[in-house]
């Protein structure tokens, strides 16, 4: 058949993909913006002979291939002040399970390049998403954002921290649990000055250095300021942050880290000051990233259910059908390696 734009001069028009493909100009608009009405069969149709014509139907087309039950959008917020590290392996663990689960559910994914940081970059991607619904890896500093926007769109749900005001479905681990069961593990140990690594500004670090201090104070451990050190989720970070400590003359036996990118980044720096793990100083970890198990000594490290955690997400945006979901914690365990010891 002779192509359309070369018996017009034009780009096609509806009534030229109408003609070529059999159907009503009005099954061509519908089709063009994934109507359930037009069956799957025809849209797929349609979608070819506009692409071949050239068709300008960006503005309509849906943000995955046509036939999908729904479009999944994944948003990572910016860390506060630091830009945003979609590489960090608990993530991708976690779209990892986010992936397999919208796959089973016919749901196509999509990784936005946005990296909100305020209010008004919330707004702009709840406002001009097409996607069914929206998962947002973290909340960084915008709880209250989330609370504002849940009032009018309930089209998202979040991975990260509960809070007892949240307007807004979260799912995560229970951050409290897992920060005391890593502490109390390393008090039994005998360890007494248990060093906190990591960065309590951010959420889930917070409530997790909030069950350190609480299984300090069931040990009957005195809580040292000093053993507080801020640290963010990457190995250089942490490792710098151990450094400073060992050369500022903090006394510690022990290192709860807030992520296990944060303690693999301890190990490297007590290693090189000549200090032994877990001979001189016991390490736990949080996440169980798949290194986890690999680095010498291998990691003893809190674990949540990344795969679990990603069904989860995707379940919450397609089951609630635009309501809010409730949100839920998933249970934490602790994986007992070779970097503690006894």
């Amino acid at each position: 058949m002779q192509d359309t734009r070369e018996r017009s001069g034009k780009s096609a028009r509806l009534e030229d993909i109408a003609r070529e493909a059999g159907v009503s100009i009005s099954t061509v608009s519908r089709a063009l913006n994934d109507s359930p009405a037009v069956k799957r069969r025809t849209k797929q149709e349609i979608w070819k002979i506009a692409r071949a014509h050239d068709y300008d139907f960006r503005s309509t087309m849906p943000n995955g291939p046509i036939g999908a039950d729904a479009t999944i959008a994944v948003i990572v917020p910016a860390p506060q002040a630091r830009e945003t590290r979609v590489a960090d392996p608990f993530f991708l663990d976690l779209l990892a399970g986010i992936a397999e689960a919208a796959r089973e559910r016919n749901a196509d994914l999509v990784i936005s390049h946005l990296s909100p940081r305020s209010t008004e970059d919330i707004e702009y991607a709840m406002s001009t998403s097409r996607a069914t619904g929206m998962i947002f890896i973290g909340q960084s500093s915008l709880h209250h954002a989330f609370n504002s926007f849940a009032a009018r769109d309930n089209r998202f749900v979040v991975w990260g921290a509960e809070f007892a005001d949240a307007a807004y479905c979260t799912i995560g681990s229970d951050n409290v649990a897992g920060g005391r069961r890593a502490t109390s593990h390393l008090a039994r140990l005998g360890r007494e000055k248990i060093l906190f690594l990591g960065d309590t500004e951010a959420p889930e670090a917070e409530q997790r250095h909030r069950g350190y201090r609480l299984a300090l104070e069931q040990a009957g451990i005195a809580l040292d300021d000093q053993l507080t050190v801020p640290a963010h989720f990457d190995v250089h970070s942490a490792e710098a942050a151990t450094r400073s400590a060992i050369d500022s003359g903090v006394e510690f036996d022990a290192v709860f880290a807030a992520s296990d990118l944060i303690a693999i980044g301890a190990i490297r720096a007590l290693t090189r000051s000549g200090r032994s793990v877990p001979g001189d100083v016991s390490v736990v970890g949080y996440d169980n990233i798949p290194a986890a198990s690999l680095v010498t000594p291998r990691l003893t490290t809190i674990d949540q259910d990344a795969n679990l955690a990603g069904r989860m997400l995707v379940s919450k945006l397609i089951d609630t059908k635009g309501g809010r979901g409730a949100s839920q914690r998933l249970e934490t365990s602790l994986l007992i390696r070779d970097s503690c010891g006894g």
